[in-house]
């Protein structure tokens, strides 16, 4: 399967390169748009370089993350690509403080930032937004967090 060439500059020094199947689903969207498509899970993976990634073709390009890889159950975000802009949704978007009023979303758990160029993507918040995503899904640190809770008294 063959990539277009405005894709193919994008590739070197990436993280994890994306797989073939992931750049033929972009390769049908606009040149811009898969280009900040890649970008954003540049940074997803640059934030957490041992996140699973499962990505597929629906009604959008989907990429999604886990650390177990199961990005349904475990997710801590994903990244849709549509016609003309990308979304960087959070599972757990409604738990995570919204300081900057960016998260957008009326469902009961997921919240999204919307990317339309390179400019939207390098606000300083986004990262904040995303490492506190993936406290939450990190084992680890929810296992910590429930031992430094108080522990509730025997009868």
């Amino acid at each position: 399967m063959s990539t277009s060439p405005a894709l193919d500059d994008r590739l070197p020094g990436m993280v994890k390169p994306p797989d073939r199947a992931l750049l033929g689903y972009l390769a049908s969207h606009d040149p811009h748009v898969a280009r900040l498509a890649l970008a954003v899970r540049e940074m997803v993976l640059e934030e957490a370089p041992d996140a699973i990634e499962s990505s597929f073709k629906a009604y959008a390009v989907v990429m999604a993350f886990s650390f177990t890889g199961k990005p349904l159950k475990d997710g801590f975000c994903h990244v849709v690509t549509y016609s003309s802009y990308v979304n960087l949704g959070f599972n757990r978007g409604a738990l995570l403080p919204d300081p900057n009023r960016v998260l957008a979303g009326t469902g009961k758990m997921i919240r999204h930032i919307t990317f339309r160029n390179q400019n939207d993507l390098e606000r300083a918040f986004v990262r904040r937004y995303l490492r506190a995503a993936i406290e939450l899904a990190t084992p680890a640190t929810s296992k910590a967090r429930a031992s430094a809770s108080p522990a509730r008294p025997r009868r």
